[in-house]
């Protein structure tokens, strides 16, 4: 595993993980890493970063809208 070592500003009002935690979110919303292994760089279980990443601005459900749009016509094309 990579160590990652960021200095911030005194005047930065942030602790370590909530900093963890919103690096985790965005590497997950940008598919860098799975849930899990967000949730594991933060220290939570994965029930429980899921329950976070709203407060982060990142949706749960990291599906690009374009594959969505593309899986509705799909299913449209099947319905009875």
């Amino acid at each position: 595993m990579k160590t990652l070592t960021i200095q911030l500003p005194d005047t930065v009002d942030v602790d370590d993980k909530d900093a963890r935690m919103y690096l985790a979110a965005r590497l997950y919303e940008k598919g860098k890493l799975t849930l899990g292994q967000a949730a594991d760089i933060v220290g939570y279980s994965k029930e429980t970063f899921m329950e976070l990443l709203g407060e982060y601005g990142v949706s749960f459900f990291n599906y690009p809208s374009e594959e969505l749009e593309d899986d509705l016509k799909n299913a449209e094309g099947h319905s009875s």
